[in-house]
């Protein structure tokens, strides 16, 4: 993994008050890394509930044109959906900008980093190749991330990817398909498909969720 870090990096490890060379002027006259990404702009609870409350569609709704779903080494998740012949994000207006860019999902808000999950805290690293915007700039990994409450979200996210791995595991080891559909199932209900309010604290909804995830085994 290490080599692999080395190869595509800058091979530096950045926490959030360090500075990165990612700022790429507001992206002004680009939009390459908003067109063919096929079906890589995973999507986790939090964007869900971003999109839904940005759009004031429900999961289903979200469905029908704006995202699909895949399974992700054997776990069912939803992903951006990119459209028409410039294969590009449903969200990308007539001038190349993002319509929704104040709720965009996750990924597409750390991009060109990456993230490490570690033990107890996320760290992120620059993907060298990835931006094509010359001439970037440093910036604040914080400031670049542009998401409120960065430690609740991290926190979010370290336990979002501890439930995907726990399910990633039990397929792998073989839990046997009807069971790994009826988990997969039921993930998917409580965490996309059940409706998050708009108004109400994201994390709050997520904990109680979590709750019930636990609840029925999943810890």
């Amino acid at each position: 993994m290490l080599r692999d870090l080395q190869e595509i990096s800058d091979g530096k490890i950045y926490g959030c008050n360090d500075m990165v060379r990612a700022a790429c002027g507001d992206c002004a006259g680009c939009h390459a890394c908003c067109e063919k990404m096929g079906t890589s702009i995973v999507l986790d609870p939090c964007d869900i509930w971003r999109l839904t409350t940005v759009t004031g569609k429900n999961f289903e709704q979200l469905l029908v044109d704006t995202i699909e779903l895949q399974v992700v080494d054997g776990v069912i998740l939803p992903n951006l959906r990119m459209d028409g012949e410039k294969e590009q994000c449903v969200f990308l207006n007539e001038q190349g900008r993002c319509r929704i860019h104040a709720m965009r999902p996750g990924l597409c808000r750390v991009f060109p980093l990456g993230r490490i999950y570690e033990e107890s805290r996320i760290r992120y690293f620059l993907q060298m190749d990835a931006c094509q915007k010359p001439g970037r700039s440093k910036v604040k990994v914080g400031k670049w991330l542009d998401t409120p409450q960065m430690e609740r979200y991290e926190r979010f996210l370290m336990d979002w990817h501890g439930l995907r791995k726990q399910l990633e595991k039990q397929v792998k080891d073989g839990i046997g398909e009807q069971e790994a559909k009826t988990i997969n199932m039921f993930l998917l209900n409580l965490f996309f498909i059940k409706p998050y309010e708009p108004e109400q604290d994201f994390y709050e909804q997520y904990e109680e969720r979590r709750a019930m995830a636990g609840q029925a085994g999943l810890k």
